[in-house]
């Protein structure tokens, strides 16, 4: 997001997961929520969005988490499977209960099933949805006898 974007608190907060409006708008008037060292009471403000939100503003005493933009590492071991209809533990799981209510939705780029290793970025997408990469060189592989499989996105360039 740019630094000259302005949106509404409850909007913001909602889009990240942290409840419905009306939820954020009762914890702001309850003084929960604080940008720039003063307590927001109204939730329909607009406030900028820029890349230090999270140094600025707090939601329920904590340092907000990171807007879009968020990237994050995930080391899946085996026994978690990347996807949400399985059975048995998911990547997902592993994530702060309010990133799974996250708008957009935090989503895998392909799937790695309970037998694969490997370490995973969260990144938004080019659409603007967000998704976790695979990363690596290479990455071991129970499946296939202990040899490392080259994986379709061992080009990740650091940007």
């Amino acid at each position: 997001m740019s630094s000259s974007s302005f949106t509404r608190v409850d909007k913001l907060l909602s889009s990240m997961g942290y409840g419905a409006r009306k939820d954020i708008a009762r914890l702001a008037r309850a003084g929960g929520i604080v940008f720039d060292q003063a307590e927001i009471l109204d939730a329909s403000v607009r406030i900028p969005v820029s890349a230090d939100l999270p140094r600025r503003m707090t939601v329920a005493g904590k340092p907000l988490d990171p807007p879009a933009g968020l990237v994050v590492m995930m080391n899946k071991p085996l026994g978690v499977t990347c996807s949400h209809k399985e059975a048995g533990e998911l990547v997902y799981d592993r994530l702060p209960a309010r990133w799974r209510r996250r708008n957009p939705a935090i989503s895998t780029i392909g799937r790695l099933d309970k037998r694969k290793t490997a370490c995973l970025f969260h990144r938004p997408g080019p659409d603007g949805s967000a998704c976790i990469l695979i990363a690596g060189r290479q990455v071991p592989s129970v499946s296939d006898g202990g040899r490392h499989a080259e994986h379709p996105w061992n080009d990740l360039r650091r940007n």
